[in-house]
């Protein structure tokens, strides 16, 4: 079929077995969400939130949107936005892939960087608090706030959970792996998932360095995964278990992943691998496990796939890990 836009391409990302990766008894399967138009997985909550606002009015072609986003969100509402004739600002970090720098103004929207950090060493805080400070003072403005719209984790219930429901009938999966940041996408998917299967085992994937699950706040590269504040979505009581990876790991294991699978990815998608790869280790690991890859690796050419970057990332955590110490050294 032909779409009118290629934004109305979103969702049906293929499912993909990692068998490369996983050849003995555990069955690993990925949706594949760096295969939407917009390079991931946050297109799904960027049409699903400005369409629903666009319906009942709260949003209104011409006006002003403005949302805090390490860059996957923020492409995506440009590219959207961009079709539906309204104005976009991201709120953005130092910690920004420079090519999702170029993409979010290549799709028209315009970028306001906060370099002040938060109380937990991150950017979180201040990005939100830039957020609110630009829709007060303009009455035209709408905020998505991703952190604690409801919008954000019912797009992916109605998207991929909803997909991978129907994808994997005739093989329930025993366990979903997902990275946190937002939250989103693990409420959304693992709530749909539930439906199926009620005794689906979630696993959250947090980064080392996050405050999302009670651990203390450490310095992080890698945007997407994590967060320096919990989110007002964020129900840690739905989770079985955390694990949590560092930097270092997550870029090994997206270096294997597109090795052995041809898959290049993200950072996300990496700790997501690396923690898979974990619980391949325990006694008995033969559970039938789904994940989610949330966005494309070529937006990481000069972190994840740089030599240089991975390096002083494995100095870094060896260091940490010599001296019990939080990061750096």
């Amino acid at each position: 079929m032909a779409y009118d836009h290629v934004t109305d391409s979103i969702g049906r990302t293929p499912l993909v077995r990692l068998s490369r990766l996983f050849p003995g008894g555990m069955q690993v399967h990925a949706k594949l969400e760096l295969c939407n138009p917009g390079g991931s997985v946050k297109d799904r909550p960027a049409r699903y939130i400005l369409e629903q606002a666009l319906a009942d009015g709260a949003l209104r072609p011409g006006m002003h949107v403005v949302e805090s986003s390490s860059g996957n969100l923020a492409i995506a509402l440009a590219m959207l936005c961009n079709r539906h004739g309204l104005r976009f600002t991201a709120i953005v970090d130092p910690k920004i892939a420079p090519a999702n720098l170029r993409l979010i103004r290549c799709h028209g929207g315009q970028v306001d960087t906060v370099e002040e950090k938060d109380r937990n060493g991150g950017y979180l805080e201040t990005r939100i608090a830039r957020a609110k400070q630009l829709v007060a003072s303009d009455g035209q403005a709408f905020w998505v706030n991703q952190y604690a719209n409801p919008g954000n984790w019912l797009a992916h219930f109605h998207g991929e959970g909803e997909e991978l429901a129907r994808e994997m009938a005739a093989t329930p999966p025993d366990i979903l792996v997902l990275g946190v940041s937002t939250s989103g996408t693990l409420h959304g998917v693992a709530r749909r998932l539930r439906q199926a299967w009620p005794d689906l085992r979630v696993v959250a994937v947090d980064a080392v360095g996050s405050v999302l699950f009670g651990t203390p706040p450490q310095p992080r590269e890698l945007p997407g995964i994590g967060a320096s504040r919990v989110p007002e979505l964020l129900c840690a009581n739905e989770v079985d278990e955390v694990i949590h990876v560092d930097d270092y790991a997550a870029a090994r294991a997206c270096r294997e992943l597109v090795l052995r699978e041809g898959i290049l990815a993200g950072g996300s998608s990496g700790a997501v691998i690396a923690a898979i790869q974990r619980l391949a280790t325990r006694p008995g690991a033969n559970a039938r496990i789904v994940t989610v890859l949330p966005d494309r690796g070529d937006r990481y050419l000069d972190s994840v796939y740089d030599d240089a970057w991975l390096a002083r990332m494995h100095a870094r955590h060896d260091c940490a890990r010599a001296a019990d110490t939080p990061l750096p050294c």
